[in-house]
């Protein structure tokens, strides 16, 4: 029965390693990146379309009331065929009667369209970061849609059941091992003794 038990947690400690390999590497190197972040310089890209419209889609926004909506697809075809931006046609924006508005915003990149029917005229403004600041935002989840949310929380379970499963391996081979509990001693105390210390 003990080596039953002790072979499922090395089980548990190889699967958990397994599903947090990418993750883990991915996360300590974002980690580093974004302690250093004032450091790296930044890599912006800004594109920005400031442009009359057509009376064609003015006409089409007078007969639109005011209310929460996709963007129309007469402003996604006019951004396409006269400024090559490809619009995407799931974001939300609010028209209120005057003006239509609408932002995406996305990991290391932020993105918004604004329509103003009295003007007659299109405003549009996108920032790309650069991979750096993309892979941050994953790091952070900023703006990274519920399927990577759902993926932090997996791996995050994952580094738990492995950390324990670590623990519980270690507890089974300190008897042999004497330095053991002291370097797991020093790995809990660094942190708190630097945050008593060093972190106001």
């Amino acid at each position: 029965m003990k080596r039953f038990s002790i072979g499922g947690v090395r089980q548990w400690h190889w699967i958990s390693g397994a599903v947090c390999l990418v993750g883990m590497c991915l996360f300590a190197l974002t980690g580093i990146t974004l302690n250093h972040a004032a450091d790296i310089p930044a890599n912006r890209v800004v594109s920005t379309v400031e442009s009359p419209v057509s009376n064609d889609v003015v006409a089409v926004f007078h007969n639109l009331s005011p209310s929460k909506m996709a963007i129309p697809n007469v402003l996604v075809d006019y951004m396409d065929e006269q400024h090559n931006v490809v619009l995407p046609e799931s974001v939300e924006g609010e028209w209120d009667g005057i003006e239509f508005y609408a932002s995406w915003p996305g990991p290391g990149a932020d993105s918004w369209l604004a329509f103003d029917i009295e003007l007659e005229s299109i405003t549009y403004e996108s920032v790309d970061r650069g991979w750096i600041a993309y892979f941050n935002d994953l790091h952070k989840g900023r703006n990274t849609g519920l399927a990577w949310r759902w993926f932090i929380d997996v791996f995050a379970i994952a580094c738990v059941i492995f950390s324990l499963s670590g623990l519980l391996l270690l507890m089974r081979h300190s008897a042999n091992r004497i330095s053991t509990w002291p370097v797991t001693a020093l790995g809990v105390l660094i942190p708190f003794i630097i945050l008593l210390l060093f972190v106001h």
